[in-house]
């Protein structure tokens, strides 16, 4: 992977993280067309932190309540939310593997995320009392904390799903939105420690992952610092428009996506 490349991807992911559009799915097709293999799912991994720290700068005062005053429901309910996810990952993480590095469920994944965020969006949108941030629980936690889990295959927008799960609860979007993003703060901190094996050893790529190896340091770190810039404009972007607008714009640009992908799979086969 070219420094070029790594800004290139860093910067879709930056854009795509917080858009419910799937950034691990724009990973994951424009590493076909670039002809990258090596350690993709690591890539993939340190670029969400990058948005990570993204989040972190727009959300420090939710955050800071939250190091403030440890004990209290909000946290409760981040740490409920992840539990599906990280069950998700012990259980399948060697088929999550093969699922970045092959594609071959991306098409038809793009096409959940439309269909999930039209759903959604119509049914927070049908007559019916919003609730506010106070009254959020347990199980809205957990409801949404399955559709972040279920976004760990390429392609299944983690922030689009977990909006869709929030905004079928009722839950306002401003809370929906936020909740969404802090959500992804431990995801993404599992799945950095997960893979700490790829740091640590640099054998060949047939032993240990060897991600320093195989890919280099200044592309990695290229790919990362560029998440977290363009991530920061993102993600302020995505809470104006979660508030302002409907979601069916870009449930159109994913099943747009999803049949180009698919035709390529299944028909033309040039990146597949």
């Amino acid at each position: 992977m070219t420094i070029l490349e790594a800004i290139i991807l860093g910067a879709v992911q930056g854009i795509t993280e917080f858009l419910p559009v799937s950034s691990s799915g724009h990973l994951v097709l424009l590493q076909r067309i670039f002809g990258i293999t090596e350690s993709a799912l690591f890539f993939d991994t340190m670029v969400h932190v990058g948005t990570l720290l993204a989040v972190v700068m727009v959300l420090r005062r939710d955050m800071g309540r939250i190091l403030r005053r440890i004990f209290q429901p909000l946290t409760g309910f981040l740490i409920l939310g992840t539990i599906p996810t990280v069950i998700a990952a012990l259980l399948f993480g060697d088929w999550l593997e093969h699922a970045f590095a092959s594609g071959g469920y991306l098409g038809f994944a793009f096409l959940f995320t439309s269909l999930a965020l039209l759903v959604s969006d119509r049914f927070s949108r049908r007559s019916g009392t919003v609730r506010p941030e106070e009254s959020a629980g347990w199980f809205d936690a957990l409801v949404i904390g399955i559709c972040q889990a279920a976004a760990i295959i390429p392609g299944v927008s983690r922030s689009g799903l977990t909006l869709s799960g929030a905004l079928s609860r009722k839950l306002n979007r401003d809370y929906a939105a936020r909740f969404s993003f802090l959500l992804s703060i431990p995801a993404i901190l599992g799945a950095l420690v997960l893979q700490i094996k790829e740091i640590l050893f640099s054998a060949g790529p047939e032993e240990t992952g060897g991600a320093l190896t195989t890919i280099g340091i200044a592309p990695l770190a290229a790919g990362t610092l560029t998440a977290a810039l363009v991530g920061f404009f993102s993600v302020q972007l995505m809470l104006r428009i979660v508030h302002e607008r409907a979601l069916w714009g870009f449930a159109a640009y994913t099943a747009a996506l999803g049949g180009m992908v698919l035709v390529d799979q299944y028909i033309t086969g040039v990146f597949f």
